[in-house]
């Protein structure tokens, strides 16, 4: 009976231990991450049923580091057991359609959809003020989250004009719309870095758009050539667009 309790209290200390562990990769990660944010060029890489996060978030200034530090304490645990590895994020730049500029765009990685939407189901009985301290840090937070159907690599070169373009389609006849927008945009120089659609949005944190896209041109003018012929008015037949630049 003592070896079983012993051997159960030593299987409980190792889980722990290695929970520990593995939550100081993932803030280590956290770190290198905010470190070389400023290289030129960050690369990304999903594999098939990975789960891609993308956040648009703006913090508060007022107690920034004594929430975030309770933040990291509490609620990031949680994730990694879930298996949440952060990613490479972004300042945003200028807004260019839509109402509202978040202060950072940041990305997001989970092993699978399953574990990324246990995480939404156990988050808040395992810390029950989860969305009283999201709202207390961040002024603004919205989410949306894509399981990934193949594998995929992208990179974001922080030299050229980076803009994110997120649309929301009224109809199925929006797809032809969308296609030729594409299409315009490849015609006029811009390279589609990443295309995500078919996401979901956790009640409360809602920006599920049709598509999102994230375009590089190789310089500001470039885009304000293709800005030109596609102002707010020509994309009257969608629900809503939002697009700012990200650098």
């Amino acid at each position: 009976m003592f070896l079983k309790e012993a051997c159960f209290c030593f299987d409980e200390n190792f889980k722990t231990e290695k929970m520990k562990l593995k939550l100081m990769v993932v803030l280590l990660l956290l770190l290198i991450s905010n470190f070389y944010a400023q290289k030129n060029v960050q690369q990304y890489e999903f594999k098939k049923g990975e789960v891609l996060d993308m956040l648009l978030i703006s913090n508060t200034k007022k107690d920034f580091n004594k929430l975030f530090d309770r933040y990291k304490k509490t609620i990031f645990p949680v994730g990694v057991k879930y298996s949440f590895t952060p990613q490479k994020g972004f300042k945003t730049g200028e807004l260019i359609l839509g109402s509202y500029l978040p202060k950072s765009l940041i990305f997001g990685k989970w092993e699978n959809i399953v574990k990324r939407e246990q995480f939404l189901n156990v988050v808040e009985k395992e810390v029950p003020d989860f969305h009283e301290q999201r709202r207390r840090l961040f002024t603004h937070f919205e989410l949306a989250y894509y399981e990934i159907q193949n594998d995929i690599k992208f990179e974001i070169d922080r030299k050229k004009y980076n803009v994110v373009t997120s649309f929301w389609k009224k109809d199925k006849k929006n797809e032809k719309f969308i296609k030729e927008w594409i299409q315009e945009v490849e015609k006029s120089g811009g390279k589609i870095v990443i295309k995500l659609t078919n996401g979901k949005s956790p009640l409360g944190y809602y920006y599920n758009p049709t598509l999102i896209t994230i375009v590089t041109w190789e310089t500001k003018q470039a885009f304000q050539s293709f800005f030109k012929q596609h102002s707010l008015s020509t994309y009257k037949d969608l629900k809503h667009i939002h697009q700012f630049v990200i650098d």
